[in-house]
């Protein structure tokens, strides 16, 4: 029997996911996203185009199946919107996308939840997205959510509004109200209402069984992560975090596959850091080295145009990622946005409290301090090279010396935004 790949980001998410599903889906039959909602935005760029996709799968362009697995938490309107862009573009994805039936629903009001419950954090924001992501898992885990499959009940009218009316209590007792914070509510409700009429016309399906069946059957399948494991709800940087599980275990739950299913472990990072929001940075550069990498990353969100927060790549916390992940081949992204420095840092131990340490504490903060390492800069415009035979000896020595590091071999390495910019490295 087959087992399930996964592929998921090491840092804070904005690793480039969405490019290396893209390249990595034609060795696969089924391509499932286990977990988050539309707060994260995948974004691809081939044959001179840039699409955004914020919960459909990433391998929607190849032609494979695609599901939207339980553990997501999915937005009508917002799901639409991304299929018409496609359609648009000439792609329908009906024939090719599949919804589990217990994937739950954003609604309306959770969006209205999450704008409420920052404001009253006051000046402890966590710098959600306001997608409503925080108050539908809220819901999933209270045994409150409303799911894909309810759209097909005929009592689905009355499950709705328990829900809408108990979030609207939920809003007083937060010191606002539906009427404050959405005065057109009438009419997003109508608009998420008819969205559902569009939702019913894809496959809804008992997504554990088709994973499962598709193993039996001697396919592959690929598990497609999205947020970045440092956002992990149990062992990112607490409170900062998002709300569901993002590392390789959360496949399990999100898709009903059992643990011994689980295959191949892809850990994607970039060949430094950035972070979204708010929350402890240990790496971060509130410099003009910093601002330098965020312009030439081109670091601003693809869902929310939020600039990103840049610094030096932090090798504590990816070896923290790749122990809890399982990793079994690391991918890196974006080597080509440190192209020009002269000097490039690596972030190998922490001090705390005046000591040095290897390990990930139990809470980042002010007090934690990086201890780097220096490399010598590669000065070589890493987005002509065809090869790696093409990398010069710089750039080589700080691949080797991240593999050392982290114990696990650098498999991919992307030097550019575009499908081709992409080196196979040998023993892939």
């Amino acid at each position: 029997m087959k087992k399930v790949d996964v592929l998921l980001g090491l840092q804070w998410g904005d690793e480039g996911k969405g490019k290396v599903v893209d390249v990595l889906t034609p060795r696969y039959d089924l391509v499932a996203r286990f977990q988050g909602g539309p707060n994260a935005g995948h974004t691809l760029e081939f044959d001179g185009k840039k699409v955004v996709l914020r919960s459909i799968p990433s391998g929607v362009f190849q032609g494979m199946t695609n599901m939207i697995g339980n553990g997501v938490v999915l937005d009508p309107v917002l799901f639409v919107e991304e299929a018409n862009a496609l359609k648009e573009g000439g792609l329908d994805i009906r024939s090719r996308l599949v919804i589990s039936k217990k994937t739950h629903l954003i609604l309306p009001t959770h969006r209205l939840l999450d704008a409420a419950s920052e404001q009253a954090k006051g000046d402890k924001k966590v710098g959600t997205t306001g997608k409503g992501i925080g108050p539908t898992y809220t819901d999933k885990i209270s045994r409150n959510g409303v799911r894909v499959g309810d759209i097909l009940s005929p009592d689905f009218q009355t499950r709705y509004e328990v829900a809408r009316g108990r979030h609207i209590s939920q809003l007083r007792a937060l010191g606002t109200s539906l009427e404050e914070l959405a005065p057109n509510f009438t009419e997003q409700e109508r608009k998420w209402m008819e969205s559902l009429e569009e939702l019913k016309k894809y496959q809804l399906v008992d997504g554990e069984f088709l994973i499962n069946n598709t193993l039996a059957d001697g396919k592959c399948v690929l598990a497609e992560g999205a947020q970045g494991s440092l956002l992990d709800i149990d062992y990112g940087s607490y409170p900062f975090v998002t709300s569901s599980n993002t590392i390789s275990a959360g496949a399990c739950t999100g898709l009903g596959v059992a643990p011994s299913r689980i295959g191949r472990v892809f850990g994607i990072f970039k060949a430094y850091c950035t972070r979204v929001g708010s929350g402890p940075f240990p790496t971060e550069l509130s410099d003009e080295t910093g601002e330098l990498m965020c312009n030439l990353g081109h670091e601003f969100g693809s869902v929310t145009g939020r600039r990103r927060r840049c610094g030096w790549i932090d090798l504590v916390a990816l070896k923290y990622t790749v122990m809890l992940n399982g990793v079994t081949d690391l991918i890196m992204m974006k080597s080509d946005v440190l192209d020009t420095f002269d000097e490039v840092k690596a972030c190998v131990a922490y001090e705390v409290d005046g000591r040095e340490t290897n390990q990930m504490p139990f809470e980042l903060s002010d007090g934690v301090k990086p201890v780097y390492k220096n490399f010598e800069g590669w000065h070589t415009d890493m987005t002509k090279t065809k090869s790696e035979a093409d990398f010069g000896k710089e750039f080589r020595a700080y691949l080797q010396f991240i593999e050392e590091y982290l114990g696990v071999p650098i498999r991919i390495v992307s030097v550019g935004p575009d499908r081709e910019q992409t080196i196979i490295r040998q023993g892939f």
